[in-house]
């Protein structure tokens, strides 16, 4: 089910929000939650819910150890057991046939021969998100950052919440724990406002926006062999806002969900385009993964605190799993490594760095970012590195259709993301008045029209 949906704007909201307002207590909210959320999911795949249950149980139970025992011992054990447990389930659905794959490669290189098995895996859509959500549970749980939850209802609640369960944000018990503690004394009027205009927002982000971008992107991807070298740039940086645009509407959206319903989740996107260097992007793009893959990887890897060569070591190391965690192809893979590097690069020219302008820092960053995503959209790296050589190479070829059209577009969307208000800033900032929910209210109509026409689309990060 999407957001960007009919049956979830009028039937699923408005009966999961109606009901969760009636119940009066914390506990029954829970239950409604968790039954919900696995309602949600089952629409993708109501097959998968058995797993994403298993994975929280097995979480649960390592809270629940921590609680019964002191000894050292035993709480490692509790640590490492049910972490091997949720990465091996999704080693095996996510990144087994990669594996296969990559060692028939590695074989075929050294002369050898090796035929993978033909495993037919389905990817359970959202594993990476709620498997990092348990995960960081148990590793705050074992460093004492939290107390473990006794109450299953409140974890089931926790791990399957509709709102970000298939495509984040990465939420942390610890950031919503006492929203969910006293979620049975919320006012339901507290946040909805704030609620409905994040929401609002994230859908025009989505569907006006993004999609928009999407018709030219895709076909284009497609013959990209074809394209001039003013074309492929043009469809490279329609991809570059696309993405922003639908992810960071999605998360928009999400965030406005958590409001609806009392709980306050963080800030997934800070105009990561605004960025002048590759710490600020991170700090800015996909701030639950990026804080997570800091606390989680970097830091227990050493962090800066070694020598350079060591800090070095453990940036490469970060960015490369974290491109990793975002799909099972060497693309991802050589995503994160390009980041790694630039994120290394500017650690040993940042004073030299910091000199240059503003604004001529932040257009580099944009451009390098933009060269990154031609990686992350890819599908292999012969596409990746074809539409790299069109792109710093001059090529005659074919142009894009409603050229000027889609320059108008980029010009408008650009100048948002780069130079603009975020969604924060706009709510924050500003003064509201009546008539800007009136224009909200457009939207939305303009909006649920498209929908309606056959217009609604996944979000991007649903494959990952």
């Amino acid at each position: 089910m999407l957001f960007n949906s009919i049956e979830f704007l009028f039937l699923f909201l408005p009966i999961t929000y109606i009901v969760f307002w009636l119940l009066g207590t914390a506990q029954s909210r829970y239950i409604w939650l968790a039954i919900t959320g696995y309602v949600f999911y089952a629409f993708w795949d109501a097959r998968f819910c058995l797993l994403m249950a298993f994975s929280t149980l097995v979480s649960f139970s390592a809270g629940l150890g921590f609680l019964s025992t002191s000894k050292p011992a035993l709480r490692r054990l509790y640590l490492i057991v049910p972490i091997a447990v949720d990465l091996s389930l999704l080693g095996f659905f996510k990144y087994t046939n990669f594996a296969l794959e990559s060692t028939s490669l590695i074989a075929t290189w050294f002369g050898g021969t090796f035929l993978p098995p033909v495993l037919n895996i389905v990817l359970p859509i959202g594993i990476s998100f709620y498997t990092f959500h348990t995960i960081t549970y148990i590793v705050d749980c074992y460093r004492g950052t939290i107390k473990p939850t006794r109450n299953i209802f409140e974890f089931l609640a926790y791990v399957s919440l509709f709102s970000q369960l298939v495509a984040g944000p990465i939420v942390r018990f610890r950031e919503i724990e006492n929203d969910l503690e006293s979620l049975g004394r919320a006012d339901r009027t507290r946040w909805l406002a704030k609620g409905i205009v994040f929401f609002l927002f994230g859908m025009l982000e989505k569907v006006l926006v993004a999609d928009t971008l999407a018709a030219w992107v895709d076909p284009g991807w497609t013959r990209s062999h074809e394209l001039s070298t003013t074309a492929t740039w043009l469809m490279v940086v329609s991809y570059t806002f696309q993405l922003y645009f639908d992810f960071c509407g999605y998360s928009s959206m999400a965030i406005g969900l958590g409001y609806m319903f009392g709980i306050q989740i963080p800030k997934n996107f800070d105009s990561p385009y605004k960025a002048l260097d590759p710490s600020d992007f991170w700090r800015r793009w996909h701030i639950s993964l990026s804080t997570c893959l800091r606390d989680y990887l970097y830091i227990p890897l050493g962090g800066s605190r070694g020598s350079a060569w060591m800090t070095h070591r453990n940036l490469l190391i970060t960015m490369l799993l974290g491109g990793l965690w975002h799909g099972a192809n060497w693309t991802f893979v050589f995503w994160g490594l390009y980041h790694g590097v630039l994120l290394v690069g500017h650690r040993q020219l940042s004073t030299s760095w910091n000199s240059v302008p503003s604004l001529l820092r932040q257009l580099v960053m944009f451009i390098l970012v933009v060269v990154g995503w031609v990686l992350f959209r890819s599908a292999s790296l012969a596409e990746a590195s074809g539409i790299l050589v069109r792109m710093f190479n001059f090529y005659p070829g074919d142009g894009l259709p409603r050229s000027m059209e889609l320059i108008c577009t980029l010009t408008g969307v650009g100048y948002v993301a780069m130079f603009g208000p975020n969604v924060f800033d706009l709510f924050n900032n500003y003064n509201w008045r009546r008539w800007h929910g009136i224009a909200l209210a457009i939207v939305f109509g303009i909006c649920t029209a498209i929908i309606t026409g056959g217009g609604k689309s996944p979000f991007l990060y649903f494959q990952f």
